[in-house]
């Protein structure tokens, strides 16, 4: 008798898991959310919360362990092409005169939080630490976790307001793409000190990674002329070249300690503008890892997810931890863009946009978890508070009037010379 193939529960939990993040995409959409929101909760119907609970039966034959992995798999690698997007459309030039601006936001938005995150986990730690876990790694650890933008939500977030290429969508992604990186390389220092390597790997991590950047920048003219040369003979070669390129330099940041998806952005960052048969290559990207693989990938967050298991007795844990998360992303990111000049409704939309979570931060959860720093009913928090401060992004934003004109220009930031909403020049956006 034949083995089963293995081929055949993906085909049947692929498209399932497609269709559904779909409609729960579309759902969601109808009350203001990003769809982001409706393939996680998807993901989390999908799971041990409610389907593994109702229906465990249907739900181990519908999405059996053996096809799980092949779920991640493929919506990571729609993770990292649509970041490597969200790089190729973003125009740094109009940065340029705000570079302090970004720095300053970007320290602010994830010093606070990380502060107020490490002394939560002080008080957590009798508690809800695993045996065996020192104090040092567990605090770095859930302070770390606080601390992240999600950046490819954010990402999505920006894509679905029409955001990502204006001015405003690009100071965010700068500032967000800074964090995510000091993040990471404080996530390094925290699995050194809960193995046995050493917390002077999260330095090597972040020189390597600047190093990387700078090579990537110094290649784009050779890049330029390699890509030209591609399109003599074919946009399919184009197509070949980038899709390598992006993966090539996501597996380089995984090696040097850095998660891929910060690879794949930079990738596309690097990549010549104005070239016509790129431009058609990304567009073919787009049409398919987008809307077809992209949302496996917030599905398979809410597919580790069970709420069902978590305690009664720790529901209040949860809310202190969404509570220092909010206070500490959000006043951070926000108090920082304030001391740069801009009026408090600017500053508002950068610190409502920064304390954006979840895919990143589920991702730095699920190494915690692996490494055993965390519990699972400590991972099932914070994906809660991932989830809840990610919905509340839009209705935030709504209310501060992200999509207003005024809130495209950019602003004037005190080392700067842009034109735009600042308090003294625009008194209705300071209100």
């Amino acid at each position: 008798m034949l083995p089963p193939d293995p081929l055949l529960p993906v085909l049947l939990a692929v498209p399932a898991v497609m269709l559904a993040c779909h409609v729960g995409g579309r759902a969601i959409r109808r009350i203001g959310q990003p769809p982001v929101i409706g393939e996680i909760l998807v993901g989390i119907l999908l799971g041990p919360s409610l389907l593994g609970w109702l229906a465990p039966d249907l739900q181990h034959h519908l999405l059996p362990p053996a096809v799980l992995p092949v779920v991640s798999a493929l919506g990571s690698l729609a993770l990292l092409t649509f970041l490597f997007l969200i790089g190729a459309e973003l125009d740094l030039h109009t940065l340029r005169n705000a570079r302090h601006a970004v720095v300053t936001v970007s320290l602010g938005s994830i010093l606070l939080p990380l502060a107020l995150g490490a002394a939560l986990a002080l008080t957590m730690y009798p508690t809800l630490a695993p045996n065996g876990v020192g104090r040092a790694p567990f605090v770095l650890f859930v302070g770390v976790a606080l601390s992240i933008t999600a950046f490819p939500v954010l990402a999505r977030v920006l894509a679905d307001r029409n955001l990502e290429t204006t001015y405003l969508g690009a100071f965010v992604m700068a500032c967000a793409a800074i964090n995510d990186a000091i993040a990471w390389c404080l996530l390094t220092a925290a699995i050194a000190l809960s193995t046995t390597g050493s917390p002077l790997s999260a330095l090597v991590a972040a020189a390597l990674t600047a190093a990387l950047a700078t090579a990537l920048v110094l290649l784009r003219p050779a890049m330029r002329k390699m890509l030209a040369s591609a399109a003599r003979s074919s946009d399919e070669f184009v197509l070949v070249i980038l899709c390598a390129g992006l993966f090539l330099t996501a597996y380089a940041t995984d090696q040097i300690g850095v998660h891929p998806a910060l690879g794949a952005f930079l990738f596309g960052v690097a990549i010549p503008r104005g070239l016509a048969p790129v431009e058609r290559s990304a567009a073919r990207i787009r049409a398919v890892f987008v809307p077809v693989l992209l949302p496996l990938y917030f599905a398979d967050i809410g597919l580790r997810t069970d709420i069902a298991d978590l305690p009664s007795g720790q529901w209040g844990w949860a809310m202190a931890v969404l509570a220092v998360a909010v206070v500490g992303k959000w006043g951070g990111a926000a108090g920082a863009a304030r001391l740069t000049g801009v009026d408090w409704r600017w500053a508002a939309t950068i610190g409502t946009l920064m304390n954006c979570r979840g895919v990143t931060e589920l991702v730095v959860l699920g190494i915690g978890l692996q490494i055993g720093v965390i519990t699972p009913h400590l991972f099932t928090i914070l994906v809660l508070m991932a989830v809840v401060t990610t919905a509340a992004t839009a209705p935030l934003l709504n209310r501060l009037g992200a999509a207003d004109p005024r809130l495209s220009p950019a602003p004037r930031h005190r080392e700067g010379s842009y034109p735009g909403p600042s308090a003294s020049d625009n008194p209705e956006a300071a209100r």
